[in-house]
């Protein structure tokens, strides 16, 4: 069980840097259950485990027990089941369950052998590191320091669960916002808490911590490591049905291109340029599961939510070929994520300028339509509707003959056009009707 891996890894790294030797059970006993159970309420809540609230302890044992708290007869009863029993999810986090009428018990192996008494507690040391992100999936992610970062986020997890009145159990997503927290340029060592805001939703009476998305996670951790060029994740969800999407690889440095291209564009627009926490609130086009699906997870799974639908018809899956409408700064600020992410995927410079001088040809040639007629104008909207690249050179063709004084721009933008993948047309003219309707504005 990777849980187990990431648990014995981190209790090694704990007692290197602490001088100690503690065993997996000690580490749970002096660390996880003061923190995590030994209390009303609880940092995480494994089904069918001792410390599930649900999972009572029989009013016997209460009664044979006068002296001791619910809390901890829970922990003799865990750890009676450990020292007994044969592994399941209930001991051994992210394992199959007990018997086979359990709802995970197809994962469940033929040889509970393997596992022994220190891996099923670092189990729970690991799957108290995980990172939490939408569709309740978890991430954990093999590095120390996120690994320590994490781990220091715990202490303050159970003062926030004392002084708030929040739903509890949520302790992955926590760790996601905790370890935002520490990857910001604001973070301060010494007063860690100070630049920590965390947001809360509602639903049917119930407050919580807020999810972050996927991508609000690895925007900053990729800004912080991109050196390392990529980390393997591994990625699950616990429920009564357990969800296992394995090991995915995210490449950092894909990512940071994000950060990079937004240097490069708007270098001279100091007051203008998008902030990192602006880029690291972009929405995506893909939920976690999603973005899993391409098999690793980079700049491409990084699409903006909404950008097909200023993509032509019939050029990519959903696109709509809406016009964007410049209407507050919302839309300038969403404009300027669609104009990075696509940036970032074509990856030419030479693109970037010949989308700006064909968006400016098509508004001069519209301006040679005589009145209430609209023949140039509807050559423009041709170009700017073009669905693949051979529509787009044809069109570009017609427009040639109204407008011979850009024969140049047209040639250059064939010449780059028949050179791209064809995966990459629908962003080039995307882009070129954002620069189209971007000028338009300014008329």
């Amino acid at each position: 069980m990777y849980t187990s891996y990431i648990g014995k890894k981190f209790l090694k790294l704990y007692n290197e840097r602490n001088k100690t030797e503690l065993t997996p059970k000690e580490f749970f006993d002096k660390v996880i259950f003061p923190l995590f159970f030994d209390n009303d309420r609880v940092f995480l809540d494994v089904h069918n485990s001792s410390f599930a609230k649900q999972n009572k302890i029989p009013k016997e044992i209460i009664d044979l027990n006068p002296n001791k708290s619910d809390f901890i007869l829970r922990k003799e009863r865990f750890y009676e089941e450990v020292s007994n029993g044969i592994p399941h999810s209930g001991i051994l986090v992210g394992y199959a369950a007990k018997d086979i009428k359990g709802v995970s018990s197809g994962q469940s192996p033929s040889d509970h052998s393997s596992y022994n008494e220190d891996e099923i507690f670092c189990s729970w040391i690991g799957v108290g590191l995980g990172i939490g992100v939408d569709d309740r999936f978890v991430l954990l992610i093999n590095s120390d320091e996120i690994l320590w970062w994490v781990f220091e986020g715990w202490k303050y997890y159970r003062n926030y669960l004392n002084q708030t009145i929040i739903k509890d159990k949520e302790i992955e997503f926590w760790n996601a916002w905790w370890l935002t927290n520490c990857l910001s340029p604001n973070f301060d060592y010494s007063n860690p808490t100070d630049s920590l805001t965390i947001q809360h939703s509602t639903s049917m009476g119930v407050t919580r911590i807020k999810k972050k998305t996927w991508s609000e996670v690895l925007l900053p951790i990729s800004k912080k490591y991109h050196r390392e060029d990529k980390f393997t994740i591994y990625c699950y969800k616990l429920d009564k049905t357990n969800t296992t999407l394995g090991f995915i690889n995210v490449y950092l440095k894909d990512i940071y291109e994000i950060y990079e291209w937004r240097d490069h564009i708007f270098m001279n627009e100091s007051e203008t340029i998008l902030s990192d926490r602006q880029i690291e609130q972009l929405s995506t086009q893909f939920r976690f599961k999603d973005a899993c699906a391409f098999g690793t997870i980079g700049l491409k799974a990084l699409e903006p939510a909404k950008l097909r639908e200023f993509m032509p018809k019939g050029s990519v899956q959903y696109a709509q070929g809406k016009d964007y409408k410049f209407k507050d700064e919302e839309s300038y600020f969403n404009y300027k994520l669609f104009k990075i992410w696509i940036y970032a995927m074509l990856n030419k410079t030479e693109l970037l300028k010949l989308a700006s001088d064909i968006g400016s040809s098509l508004i001069a040639l519209e301006e040679k339509d005589e009145r209430g007629k609209k023949v140039y104008s509807t050559l423009s909207q041709d170009v700017r509707d073009s669905k693949n690249i051979r529509a787009f050179i044809e069109n570009l063709s017609k427009v040639l003959e109204g407008t011979p004084e850009n024969a140049d721009v047209f040639k250059n933008v064939v010449e780059e056009t028949l050179k791209m993948p064809s995966d990459n047309f629908p962003l080039f003219i995307t882009l070129i009707r954002f620069e189209y309707n971007y000028q338009r504005t300014k008329k």
